[in-house]
């Protein structure tokens, strides 16, 4: 909850160097896209993310994602443009179902800002949690503050919010962008 709300994100991005622990990244396994839907909560550990549906662009990393961090990850095909201010990400799930389940989003990057306090409950989660078998488990995240620039959406499909359970209003979205930061998260550890 954020003044009064719970938030849902569809959050699109590029991985960029994924890698296992201390193996070296393979430049065509550690680099794709992924949009992820997700909800902002208040675990044991404190706040953190729960994942609805983690869509990415390559299997191994899918397959490892499901069974290492018991995230609900799905194959997709997955393809991002950008023209000039305007990003385009596209979607369509391969496996597991619901097949074809997707969509697109396209967003107008503007200026850098100074994140608001909103901002800064969307974008500094330090952990994630998830579950298996009636098991709570969490993974603690780190990375430096998000660059974050405000961005516009020109256009939006709410499929896979649909999919992930949610009714999605028809409001202007809270929409920000970055370039990226570095991510590490560490293995998942069994809570409850």
């Amino acid at each position: 909850m954020h003044d009064g709300s719970a938030w849902v994100g569809l959050v699109p991005f590029r991985m960029v160097g994924v890698r296992v622990s201390a193996w070296p990244s393979f430049p065509y396994l550690g680099t794709f896209a992924e949009t992820n839907v997700r909800t902002y909560v208040n675990g044991p550990r404190g706040r953190g993310v729960w994942f609805n549906s983690l869509d990415a662009a390559r299997m191994l990393p899918v397959a490892v994602a499901r069974i290492g961090y018991r995230l609900p990850y799905f194959f997709s095909s997955m393809r991002i443009e950008r023209t000039g201010e305007a990003v385009r990400y596209n979607s369509i799930r391969r496996w597991p179902g619901p097949r074809g389940a997707g969509g697109s989003l396209t967003v107008r990057v503007g200026e850098r800002i100074e994140p608001t306090e909103t901002d800064i409950f969307l974008t500094a989660r330090w952990r994630l949690y998830t579950q298996k078998k009636g098991h709570l488990y969490v993974a603690e995240v780190r990375h430096p503050s998000w660059p974050l620039q405000r961005a516009v959406a020109t256009k939006w499909d709410r499929e896979l919010v649909s999919v992930a359970g949610y009714e999605p209003e028809e409001m202007e979205p809270h929409v920000l962008f970055s370039d990226g930061v570095p991510v590490e998260v560490y293995p998942p550890e069994r809570i409850v």
